[in-house]
Formats: structure tokens, C-alpha cells, sequence
């Protein structure tokens, strides 16, 4: 019996009456209003976006600053951020601590994200090789992110936190977050063990309490890229379920949940806990724009923005910069 034919009475039935079709339409047109919003295109970047697991947007004075994946830690700028320009490496030179904790480290540091703590810029980074488990979180400091203002210049203070193959999680891809009290949190991980959050000194950037628990807060057989935000008395839970870095070919998709606390337990839309698989979906591959990822969120002059990478159809499957306009729904979930 096909799915979509219904069964008649016993003896057959007279047709149905048809509803005349600018009725149909109309409540068509109305039942979409109620149940979807369209969702706003992404804003046209232009210049030096090429980025790969970009870190969250920040602005310092007058230009917007983001860091990326590649030797040394990259960075570009904005005035405006639709028209990037490249600015310099972090470090010239990788800290000796990195290869002599990181054997197959070289040089290539990945997924940065920066964060203001008071007046110092805190830039945590990640230490590791392709498939390993050996893996540091480090930070560097600085006064601004702006090279040409006094005072500007990246100081390496070591690595936070570390992992090796005998720990169930990987020291990668963190996400630091400022909440409302003024406590500081590091949300990071990636496969393995799924995610964690621990709290850190907002003095220093160092986690609080050496002895606290790193708390799990979200798992999946392929699970990476946490993005730690605060909204209206919840905590998000942004993660990338997937596989990054083939191209047209990856599966990278944005996921997110909420908790009243930075520790969880995250649930997703329908109440499913991220550590049993939960996620609502936020943003998917989209025509050209394949494999989004390493989410961020900025706040600016009223508007706030969801900055990620994706790889580019057009453009061989290059990791690119992307910007949304992000809104929050009437029940508090972020949307696009």
C-alpha cells in the first residue's frame, strides 16, 4: 500500500471536494510563516579570507582582528569586516617548549581563539600532529592586537593544558568565554573523549584550580571546534560534528545546545544531552559554501555575528572566512 493513499470505506466513497487553489496557496504561504524563517545570506567578504578554523572575531580600537590556522598563527584585519587584509604571524619563531612537548610538531599551530581579559588580549592556541592524542593548549599575551600601537607584542607564557594517549580527550581547538560574572572558561577538545570545560584565572589565563575536574560536556564519534557563548541567562554549546580538512569533500556541520551553567548539561532543541549525541543543527553545507566550521560569535554595535570557516567549491575547496547575521528565536535558540 503506498504511503500517501488513503484507505476508503467499505463500499467505495464519493469524490472529495477539492478546495478551489488560491485558498490552497494562501494557506500555504501562511503555514510557512508560522513554522520557518528564511534564513539571511551570508555577507559578500572580500580580500585576504582565506582561514582556516578561524578564531572568534575581535575588534580592538578601530579594526577587527582574526586569527587562523598556519605557521606561526596567522592574523588579518578589518576596518569594516568585509574587506580583509593580511597582518603579521604571531610568532616568527615556534617556542622551544612546542616540539620538546610535541614530537611531531612543526611549526604549524592550529585553531587560535582570543579573547580580552581586562586590559590584556589572551590568545590561546593548539599544539599537536595530524591523528595524535599528544597535545598542548598554549597562550600567548599581549597588550593590543593592533602592531602598529605602543605596546604591541606577543608573549608566549606556555602551555595550559596538555593531553597524551593515556587521557580520554585531546588538548585542541579552545574557546574561551568571559561570562557575565566576569569568571573566565576554556570549552576545547576534539574526537576521542568528545568536549570539555574547565575555568581558568581571568588574571592569567591559566585554569584556576590545577586539581578541578575537566568537565565533559559533549561527545560524538567525530566531534571538534566547541565555540563557549553566553545569551539571556543560558550558556551555547556550539560544536562541529563531521570531518574537516578534504575539501568539497568534508562532512563539517555547526551544532548546538544550552545549559544554565558553562558546565552543562548541554541539551540540544529537543532535549537530547550533547554527551549522548544531542545537537540541534545550526548551519550546514550550503551550495558552494561546503563543510562549515570552528564557529564564533561577535558582538558589535547592537548586531552580533557568526563568524566560520568553509571550504570554497568555487575556489578549489580553499578553508575561507564566512560572516552571518545571527538572531535568537522567541524560545532562545540562535538562528541564521
Amino acid at each position: 500500500m503506498s504511503a500517501t493513499a488513503p484507505l476508503a470505506p467499505p463500499g467505495g466513497s464519493p469524490a472529495p471536494r477539492l478546495l478551489p487553489w488560491p485558498i490552497i496557496a494562501l494557506a500555504l504561504v501562511l503555514a510557512k510563516g508560522a513554522n520557518a524563517r528564511e534564513a539571511t545570506p551570508p555577507e559578500q567578504l572580500a580580500g585576504d579570507i582565506a582561514a582556516h578554523d578561524p578564531s572568534t572575531i575581535a575588534r580592538c580600537g578601530s579594526n577587527y582582528w582574526v586569527f587562523s590556522t598556519g605557521r606561526g598563527i596567522l592574523s588579518q584585519h578589518s576596518t569594516n569586516l568585509h574587506q580583509w587584509t593580511s597582518g603579521p604571524r604571531v610568532f616568527p619563531h615556534a617556542p622551544n617548549w612546542t616540539t620538546n612537548m610535541v614530537p611531531g610538531f612543526r611549526g604549524h599551530f592550529w585553531a587560535p581563539d582570543v579573547i580580552r581579559s581586562g586590559s590584556t588580549w589572551l590568545l590561546f592556541y593548539s599544539v599537536s600532529s595530524w591523528g595524535s592524542q599528544t597535545s598542548v593548549i598554549g597562550l600567548a599575551t599581549n597588550a593590543t592586537l593592533n602592531p602598529v600601537e605602543p605596546g604591541f607584542g606577543w608573549k608566549d607564557c606556555g602551555p595550559v593544558i596538555k593531553s597524551d594517549p593515556s587521557l580520554d580527550f585531546n588538548a585542541i581547538d579552545p574557546s574561551a568565554l568571559r561570562d557575565g560574572q566576569g569568571r573566565l572558561w576554556l570549552a576545547f577538545g576534539s574526537y576521542w573523549g568528545g568536549l570539555r570545560v574547565v575555568e581558568l584565572d581571568p588574571a592569567t589565563g591559566r585554569r584556576l584550580d590545577e586539581s578541578a575536574p575537566l568537565t565533559a560536556v559533549a561527545w560524538k564519534p567525530a566531534i571538534e571546534a566547541a565555540c563557549l557563548s553566553e545569551h539571556d541567562g543560558f550558556f551555547y554549546l556550539m560544536m562541529n560534528w563531521g570531518r574537516c580538512c578534504q575539501g568539497v569533500a568534508s562532512t563539517y556541520n555547526i551544532r548546538v545546545g544550552r545549559s544554565r551553567e558553562p558546565t552543562g548539561p548541554f541539551l540540544d532543541r529537543e532535549g537530547v544531552d550533547l554527551r549522548e549525541g544531542g545537537g540541534t543543527l545550526l548551519l550546514g553545507s550550503e551550495g558552494q559554501r561546503i563543510g562549515p566550521g570552528h564557529a564564533g560569535i561577535l558582538r558589535d554595535q547592537g548586531a552580533e555575528w557568526l563568524s566560520y570557516h568553509y571550504y570554497d567549491g568555487g575556489w578549489f575547496g580553499v578553508g575561507t572566512l564566512g560572516l552571518r547575521r545571527l538572531s535568537w528565536s522567541q524560545d532562545g535558540w540562535p538562528e541564521l
